[in-house]
């Protein structure tokens, strides 16, 4: 009988073997902070115009060179428990406004940093979060104030063109006047009158070569396929389009046929290519002069698709032919019937161009108010364009939330200084100990413009002294100035650097919220993970079975 090994008395004898506990600030609360701390100064780098790449390759093997938060996050599959907690509230920054998660990366890094002094100093964690909380209100009932300007009319390519720049210039410093311009059209060209407004309608389509400036924007649908006949261009197209192969219909049921001589083989065939013929012509005669469908085309299909002069195109993907549909105003048939005038579409041309190297569709659409626009990048590389592509995501988040809220407030520094310096008389003013937590909730607003002005090459704490005596002189919109040698000051709402009402709010809101979290737990229980021994390796000079 095997012996009885005693466990250590308390809380670690109600767990199984394998479990682990830590509890307490040192263990607990401190090495969560850390964790936080290392996370947001990894993406902290990133931050801003001059941020640096991060180079990840994921789990699949995929390489991504990029400064974008989210992306970095998505691809890292981050481990740890508290970790993991700023990671969700930074998914949910991308959520919510699609812009900012950077922002609330460092900022809950800033806080938790700060947090770990005021524990180390002797505060309990509940006065530290009861004046976490009292900053986080305060914060928010003074950032209205800050508000600088607001978007006056989304229909104009060049105030829109204005406000997306911010956004992209983030990720894409040097190129964003021009990438801007294209988000700026893509938008405005799908935004209804009615104001609601779809972020998937502006899509993207990746062709390599050339460089960034020669992307261009399209009204209408770009695919990366090939014509499928021999027509490989049609205007005013009406389009029929179809779920299923473009083949004739297979019966359900086995069947035998027998054929005793040559001339029932001959007859069997020509009934086959007959029906073929009949329903092409149908669908000939019904108007259609583009099929596009969702399966193989078969090769008799395709003769007599020739023969009756029709474009035919093939989309693999079923997304594609739902949006395909969305745009033309079409409805997919599920089998070869021929269509009726409403289920076909109408665009005012389709045809097959190339784009470099590659072979393109173009669905075209002349009008200015389609249902979907496609920006088509070009690039030298697939990682650029990768990059470039969340650029634009960003900059098409940028103008949905400015439909939501056109409040927009300065960049740059501009509005953390400002809330940090009024949030800092606030802290005077409280009599209890959570004073010093929500003076130190003020300083985490400088962690912005230092992570600007490092990431520039700039000592921060010159900066940060010159934009405080600029704020205290009540020039509320003095951000710092990345374009200039040294660390200098210039007024935002003149440059041009505005950045959502929204995409503050929430990223203060939720960085907040996210460290409150962190700091409120105190112990730590790992159970052992499930999963027996590991397979045992298989024999390298064994053959293969069979």
């Amino acid at each position: 009988m095997a012996l009885h090994v005693p466990k250590a008395p308390g809380f670690a004898q109600m767990l199984k073997d394998g479990a682990k506990h830590y509890s307490g600030l040192e263990e607990a609360v401190f090495r969560n902070i850390r964790a936080c701390k290392e996370l947001s100064q990894t993406t902290r780098t990133a931050y801003g115009p001059n941020g640096m790449n991060k180079m990840v390759i994921n789990h699949l093997e995929k390489l991504f060179v990029t400064n974008d938060a989210a992306t970095i996050l998505r691809e890292l599959e981050v481990q740890h428990p508290a970790a993991k907690m700023i990671v969700m509230a930074s998914h949910m920054q991308e959520q919510e406004v699609g812009d900012g998660t950077n922002f609330v990366l460092v900022f809950a890094g800033a806080l938790l940093e700060l947090a770990e002094e005021l524990l180390r100093m002797g505060l309990s964690v509940s006065e530290v979060i009861e004046g976490y909380e009292k900053a986080c209100k305060k914060a928010l009932e003074i950032l209205p104030d800050c508000v600088c300007s607001s978007a006056k009319n989304l229909h104009d390519v060049q105030e829109a063109t204005s406000l997306i720049r911010t956004a992209v210039m983030s990720k894409q410093y040097g190129n964003e006047d021009f990438l801007a311009k294209l988000i700026a059209q893509a938008c405005v060209s799908i935004f209804p009158e009615s104001g609601n407004f779809n972020v998937d309608n502006v899509r993207v389509c990746k062709i390599l070569g050339c460089g960034v400036t020669a992307s261009s924007m399209l009204h209408g649908m770009v695919f990366k396929k090939e014509a499928e006949g021999d027509i490989t261009s049609v205007k005013d197209a009406k389009i029929a389009v179809f779920s299923c192969p473009f083949d004739c219909t297979v019966t359900e049921t086995k069947g035998t046929v027998l054929i005793n001589n040559a001339q029932e083989l001959m007859n069997f065939s020509k009934g086959e290519e007959d029906m073929m013929e009949a329903q092409v012509k149908a669908i000939k005669e019904a108007g259609a002069n583009v099929v596009v469908t969702g399966g193989k085309v078969a090769d008799m299909a395709l003769h007599y698709a020739n023969k009756y002069k029709l474009m035919v195109v093939r989309l693999n993907s079923k997304w594609d032919l739902r949006r395909l549909c969305k745009t033309v105003g079409a409805v997919a048939l599920p089998r070869m019937t021929s269509p009726t005038p409403e289920e076909m579409g109408h665009c005012d041309s389709v045809y097959l161009t190339e784009v470099g190297d590659t072979q393109v569709v173009v669905f075209k659409h002349e009008k200015e108010d389609g249902a979907i626009s496609t920006v088509v990048i070009r690039g030298s590389t697939d990682n650029l364009m990768d990059d470039i592509e969340r650029a634009v995501d960003d900059g098409v988040n940028t103008f949905k939330v400015l439909i939501r809220d056109k409040r927009l407030v300065p960049g740059a520094g501009a509005t953390e200084i400002e809330l940090a310096k009024q949030l800092t008389s606030y802290g005077e003013s409280c009599p209890g100990l959570e004073q010093y937590a929500i003076k130190k909730f003020a300083d985490a607003f400088e962690a912005v413009p230092r992570a600007l002005a490092e990431n520039s090459g700039v000592k921060a704490s010159e900066l940060i002294s010159k934009l405080y005596s600029a704020h205290h002189e009540g020039n509320k919109n003095m951000g710092y100035d990345i374009e200039s040698e040294g660390p200098t000051v210039k007024d935002m709402l003149e440059a041009g650097i505005l950045e959502p009402f929204l995409v503050k709010h929430w990223g203060i809101k939720l960085a907040t919220n996210a460290a409150i979290t962190v700091l409120r737990v105190d112990q730590i229980i790992m159970a052992k993970p499930a999963g027996g021994p590991k397979p045992p390796e298989g024999r390298k000079d064994f053959d293969e079975d069979d």
